[in-house]
């Protein structure tokens, strides 16, 4: 999401003419969306809850946003070493003693949550959290066990799941997907291999992936052995004519896929950011987005209707917040 906020932070310096004749919808108040989306999940009433966000440390490729979301919410920005458990409840060290946590925004993989619970071998989290989560006395966002939502093997069963829970029909059609577990699905994804796009269930960042149109007869032979070495590993689904956009590449401007990733926050209330995160292929023909990939990204623009305007600028800051937010920061614990 800091992709989004810095995307538009660059524009709006570089081409302001454009957004003094055109009324796009501001995305700079997602921060102050997230930090009221933490604060109402939180344990304790309270006015102000104390949270963090747990990093799993500076060598993590997320790390710039991590201390960015911190910075820009005002709240302290920490690794597992960090923190401790006590009594039922979660603490921070700080240079003033113990401070406790009601919230913890987690960018730390389940696995690595609490070494008491999970993996033993992991510094990354906080011995004993899930036994102070599990007394009520944390919130963690997003909770555990929500991974599970990206896992391509759950994808086929959302529709289901949308008419099971909500009581509702899908308003989007899922794309046809193929599920190499199933015998049939394996059959029609090994002879079809060359039409669809392959993908590893838990994979992520665009490794792990077969896609079809792009492939040559080699690389298919030999994805076709990896499929069948562990088929539950793999789901297929048709090649998909991604939109495009012009994009400024070497040779000037030229179509480039493109998708779209929008942010929707969910606490007592659901908000869209009325904007999002514009993925690119720079590569031509490439239907690879990923930043891993050599992927790009563009500001995406929302028209705000005036009912739209009202409503985001009263979640925007004013400069005295701003700044009053900011002086308010301090050094969070073990970076001094």
């Amino acid at each position: 999401v800091s992709y989004m906020l810095e995307n538009r932070k660059m524009t709006m310096r570089l081409f302001p003419e454009l957004f003094s004749a055109h009324r796009v919808a501001p995305v700079a108040h997602y921060p102050d969306l997230l930090l009221e989306t933490l604060r109402a999940s939180s344990p304790v009433t309270t006015a102000e809850p104390t949270g963090v966000v747990l990093t799993p440390r500076m060598h993590n490729s997320a790390y710039f946003e991590h201390a960015f979301l911190a910075q820009q919410m005002g709240v302290e920005l920490v690794e597992g070493q960090d923190l401790f458990a006590r009594d039922k409840f979660i603490y921070m060290r700080t240079t003033r003693g113990p401070k406790r946590v009601d919230v913890i925004y987690r960018r730390v993989d389940d696995d690595f949550l609490d070494p008491q619970v999970f993996r033993k071998d992991s510094t990354l989290g906080c011995a004993g959290l899930l036994d102070v989560y599990r007394s009520g006395h944390v919130t963690i966002c997003n909770a555990v066990g929500t991974g599970v939502a990206d896992d391509k093997s759950i994808y086929p069963y959302v529709p289901k799941m949308i008419e099971f829970y909500l009581g509702e029909k899908p308003i989007l059609n899922n794309v046809p997907t193929f599920m190499c577990r199933n015998q049939d699905d394996l059959q029609y994804t090994l002879t079809n291999l060359k039409d669809l796009v392959v993908k590893d269930v838990h994979g992520a960042g665009g490794y792990g992936m077969l896609v079809g149109p792009a492939a040559t007869k080699a690389e298919i032979a030999e994805f076709a052995k990896i499929i069948q070495a562990n088929p539950s590993g793999y789901v297929a689904q048709p090649t998909l004519s991604l939109s495009s956009c012009p994009t400024f590449v070497e040779s000037g401007i030229a179509p480039r896929h493109i998708d779209l990733r929008p942010y929707v926050l969910s606490g007592k209330t659901v908000q869209m950011v009325p904007g999002g995160l514009t993925r690119v292929a720079l590569k031509e023909g490439s239907l690879v987005v990923n930043s891993s990939q050599g992927g790009g990204t563009k500001d995406t623009w929302v028209l705000e209707d005036r009912q739209l305007e009202a409503h985001t600028q009263s979640q925007v800051p004013s400069p005295s917040q701003t700044q009053s937010q900011s002086q308010s920061q301090t050094t969070p614990p073990g970076e001094a």
